[in-house]
């Protein structure tokens, strides 16, 4: 599997708005997160899941999704190619990690808001869970 966008929308009218990803699943979410970075370290870096798949929406503000593919779990290539997503409240865009990946999470904006859907049962997270150095690979800003 590859890292993919699920594209949704917004509709407006006198109420107001709605924002909606249709095509998303929720039959394998288990748990979820909102993020929040502090504005002294906007960047949240790097966790890699070998059996758990991140799925991540932008519910304020904006941030740039960085992810790279694993190559070795106990010491991975420092030259692997890191990949970036930028999402924000408007997009109303879903961008899913496969198991397999290591991403980072980076706040564009002061109290931006990151919801994080996880696949894996929280008594899972243990054997699934690899955490590597915040200047690990180097994210382009």
């Amino acid at each position: 599997m590859s890292p993919e966008v699920i594209q949704g929308g917004n509709f407006s009218d006198h109420r107001g708005t709605i924002s909606y990803v249709n095509d998303f699943s929720f039959n394998d979410i288990e748990r979820f997160y909102i993020i929040t970075n502090s504005e002294e370290n906007p960047i949240r870096a790097w966790q890699g899941h070998k059996l758990d798949s991140k799925n991540f929406y932008c519910v304020s503000g904006s941030f740039k999704i960085h992810f790279v593919k694993i190559d070795n779990w106990e010491s991975p290539s420092k030259n692997l190619p890191v990949e970036t997503i930028i999402v924000s409240e408007g997009d109303s865009k879903i961008v899913q990690i496969p198991p397999g990946y290591a991403n980072a999470v980076q706040s564009l904006e002061s109290n931006s808001k990151l919801i994080s859907f996880s696949t894996l049962p929280l008594t899972k997270v243990k054997e699934d869970d690899a955490r590597y150095p915040s200047d690990y690979w180097n994210i382009n800003e």
